[in-house]
């Protein structure tokens, strides 16, 4: 049931640097480890071989670098009917969660850590989770994304990560009684955590989440300003500008964490505004020291050659030449979630490590 109540002066603070978020509580619990990914099933040995990926393999000099110890809890009792404040100004009550639409990787790496990953019954068709990915509906969520098509789906909660994308999405699906609740993807991680989890009942939960994050990035500023200098870093991905390669700025998830780990990030420093493309020549007088793509974009690339084409003056930078080219998970990287503490740690200990200029 929803009741829409005058917006404030400020519908919502969309607070993108992480840092900000170091500043919050601290909690006395141990984070819970990660969840151990399921195990591929073996091929039988009379299916066809599949193509290699050819970003399964990495060039001299690459690496992967991610966090191992991302945040999650144990499943448990959902509280609901749960009345929360939608980012968009809308108090909303939830009273049922078991078919949640997703609008994106970060709300539903949140739902995983929460030990309810089944109950994702619609992703974005890009998904990269592992809920996303096995979700029973497949859906292209944008600026055009219809009400009917949405509620052909049968789920019992929307939850969408845009203002931009899912603000008129989610006035129309409340106007004909769906259950509509919008995470903004601008904000520090643990808000995103501490709103995710109420929404879908998990309240305590979610504050438990938020904290083990908090304290994760609360550690990795600490290793960043131990550091004497800030190394270049730029973030490519393969999508972002109409399909085209982009570079992150400073309203991005990864420029935000760049910063926090100690890098100076290349995007930001351009004006770059969140994923957009720069031109070659921008890109070689940047002069990275460190590369940054994450694995579902090296993907998307075809692999180290499918980089160096979609940027030909990339190989000529220092990061470039030296092969100093990190892939990192999706989750930890690009998108402001659960998984943002683990990232920034990895990240921070990495640039820390470099040598000297």
């Amino acid at each position: 049931m929803n009741h829409p109540t005058p917006p404030s002066a400020s519908t919502i603070a969309m607070a993108m640097a992480l840092a900000l978020a170091v500043s919050g509580c601290s909690g006395s619990g141990e984070p819970a480890k990660a969840d151990v990914a399921a195990q591929a099933a073996a091929t039988p040995s009379a299916a066809p071989e599949k193509q290699a990926d050819p970003s399964a393999v990495l060039p001299p000099g690459w690496q992967r670098i991610g966090g191992e110890r991302v945040p999650s809890v144990a499943a448990g009792e959902a509280t609901l009917p749960a009345r929360v404040r939608s980012d968009d100004g809308v108090e909303v009550e939830v009273d049922d969660a078991s078919r949640i639409i997703a609008g994106g990787d970060d709300i539903i790496a949140v739902i995983e850590a929460l030990g309810q990953g089944a109950q994702i019954f619609a992703a974005p068709t890009n998904a990269t989770t592992d809920a996303g990915r096995s979700a029973p509906h497949r859906f292209l969520f944008n600026r055009t994304t219809g009400v009917e098509g949405v509620l052909s789906l049968g789920g019992s909660l929307f939850l969408g990560n845009s203002l931009r994308r899912h603000g008129d999405l989610a006035d129309k699906l409340r106007a004909v009684g769906q259950d509509a609740v919008i995470i903004d993807d601008l904000q520090p991680a643990p808000d995103k955590v501490r709103k995710v989890a109420a929404a879908v009942g998990r309240a305590e939960a979610g504050a438990v989440l938020a904290r083990a994050v908090e304290e994760q990035l609360k550690e990795a500023a600490a290793i960043a300003a131990t550091s004497t200098r800030r190394p270049r870093v730029i973030h490519v991905s393969a999508t972002g500008a109409g399909g085209n390669p982009t570079v992150a700025g400073a309203d991005s998830a990864s420029g935000t964490l760049i910063a926090l780990a100690g890098g100076l990030n290349i995007g930001t420093e351009a004006g770059v505004a969140n994923f957009s493309a720069l031109s070659n020549e921008g890109v070689l007088a940047s002069a990275p020291e460190v590369i940054l793509v994450t694995a579902h974009d090296l993907q998307l690339f075809g692999g180290a050659d499918g980089l160096w084409k979609a940027y030909p003056t990339l190989k000529q930078t220092p990061a470039g030449q030296a092969g100093r080219v990190w892939v990192m998970p999706d989750l930890q990287l690009k998108y402001t979630s659960v998984g943002s503490g683990a990232g920034a740690l990895a990240l921070a200990r990495a640039l820390a490590a470099l040598p000297p200029a």
